[in-house]
């Protein structure tokens, strides 16, 4: 038995590389599925008679939920016989504009009033001043969400620069509140002014579902900060659950279900379980937070709540997937990095590098033990740390990241890395952002934005 033991342990070690080798051509095959799919997709919407022109949609997206909207306008309209050019607002110049005789644009905004990321370069360039589009009609959904100050501040900033450009507006600007249905149906009643939509079926949002509460850890017992949650929810029973990380759970409470809340996805589909990082919020009158102390207090262990998967392509690896990755975040922000870092060590992909900020080493270090695991093994070529508490002087991810100026612009430039960014928009998201264009200077960081090598899903 002995003199087989070598023998075996060398078989062993080459069915394991021959069924990593067939995970790995299963992923590349279904990325090739999806690709062609889209594709297709594309072509079917552009289909046009000789001399028609088809109807520019173009969304603003950051989350995925304009991007969701534009993609189903495109499909009503292409059923309506109405070919179709459906693009992000990122890809539309002066010249696009220039040739389209009738446009709809589907505009979320980003933080208090921006331009979400794959609208950012038509902000800065064809919105930078008025265009001579008299010839243009055209119609705006604006998405928001009223609890911030500027509701639809950048849908509202489109719709005026297209009425200073000479554009007709076919209807007033449509505002949605956080994917009110109200809002919606009226977005498809104004679409009967650029095709005949009357038999249509009024578009409905994928259905929320029953998933069960299998899991609940503290993370940060004693900390200073608010409580941290590791949540694990299974699906309903026969359903096949399936996301890509970087996706994100669309969560509705009893308290108030009119206004869902959505968490960065911190699994993979493989994990058969979707994992969130949710922190107990407090509000700044000292009331609790009606959706995060329910998940994390008041949802008892085996029961359900209702939920429902969005695709959030703005944050999804897509082209990146072969790119190194340096992943940027604090606090509940480690979700979102958590699920990319799970799906590169299932398909050994890197190298990867994590800067991730806390309050404090000793009660604040959110999965100790699986980053320190990656570490040792590899996924992560390099774990930087940034513990605020832990020293007289604040220390935060961005200057960490500050201080690896050298290796930051050998990543980036010379290595091609993408970046992700995920976790608070006040201060660390704005800090990142200032030591990037310090860094790296403006135009890399504007080129990165438009080439999706950095992506942020930031709150």
């Amino acid at each position: 038995m002995s003199a087989l033991a070598p023998q075996a342990r060398w078989l062993l070690a080459a069915l394991c590389v021959l069924l990593y080798a067939a995970l790995c051509l299963g992923l590349w095959r279904r990325a090739r599925r999806r690709a062609r799919a889209a594709r297709a997709e594309a072509a079917a919407l552009a289909a046009a008679s000789a001399g028609s022109q088809p109807v520019l949609v173009a969304y603003a997206s950051q989350t995925g939920q304009a991007e969701a909207i534009a993609h189903e306008t495109a499909r009503l309209l292409h059923t309506a016989g109405e070919p179709v050019h459906l693009c992000a607002l990122g890809a539309v110049d002066a010249a696009l504009l220039a040739r389209t005789r009738t446009a709809l644009f589907v505009a979320s905004t980003y933080g208090e009033g921006d331009a979400p990321d794959n609208a950012a370069a038509f902000q800065q360039g064809c919105m930078a001043r008025p265009l001579a589009l008299a010839h243009l009609r055209c119609g705006v959904l604006a998405l928001g969400d009223r609890q911030y100050a500027r509701f639809c501040g950048f849908g509202q900033a489109l719709a005026a620069w297209l009425a200073a450009s000479g554009a007709e507006a076919l209807f007033d600007a449509v505002e949605m509140d956080n994917g009110a249905p109200e809002a919606l149906r009226r977005w498809q009643q104004h679409l009967g002014q650029v095709a005949l939509l009357d038999a249509t079926p009024a578009w409905q949002a994928p259905a929320f579902a029953p998933w069960r509460l299998a899991e609940r850890i503290h993370l940060n017992p004693g900390s200073a900060g608010g409580a941290v949650f590791h949540l694990a929810f299974a699906p309903p029973p026969g359903v096949a659950a399936d996301w890509q990380s970087g996706d994100l759970a669309e969560v509705r409470v009893p308290a108030d279900p009119a206004r869902p809340r959505n968490y960065s996805i911190a699994s993979i589909a493989a994990d058969g379980c979707v994992h969130l990082l949710v922190r107990a919020a407090v509000r700044a009158d000292g009331r609790p937070g009606l959706a995060s102390q329910w998940l994390c207090q008041g949802l008892a262990p085996g029961a359900t709540v209702d939920m429902r998967l969005r695709p959030h392509g703005n944050f999804r690896l897509a082209g990146n997937a072969g790119r190194p990755l340096i992943l940027i975040g604090n606090g509940t922000g480690l979700a979102g990095l958590r699920g990319h870092l799970r799906a590169r060590a299932a398909q050994g992909a890197g190298p990867n590098w994590l800067v991730f900020g806390e309050r404090a080493a000793a009660h604040d270090f959110l999965h100790r033990e699986e980053l320190l695991r990656w570490q040792a093994e590899g996924v992560l070529a390099r774990l930087d740390l940034a513990f605020s508490r832990d020293q007289a002087q604040r220390v935060y991810v961005q200057h960490r990241l500050a201080a690896q100026a050298g290796l930051l612009r050998d990543w980036v430039l010379g290595q091609g890395a993408a970046l992700y960014v995920c976790g608070s928009l006040q201060g660390m998201a704005q800090g990142v952002d200032e030591t990037l264009r310090t860094v790296l200077g403006d135009a890399v960081v504007d080129a990165m934005v438009r080439d999706g090598r950095l992506r942020r899903d930031v709150y």
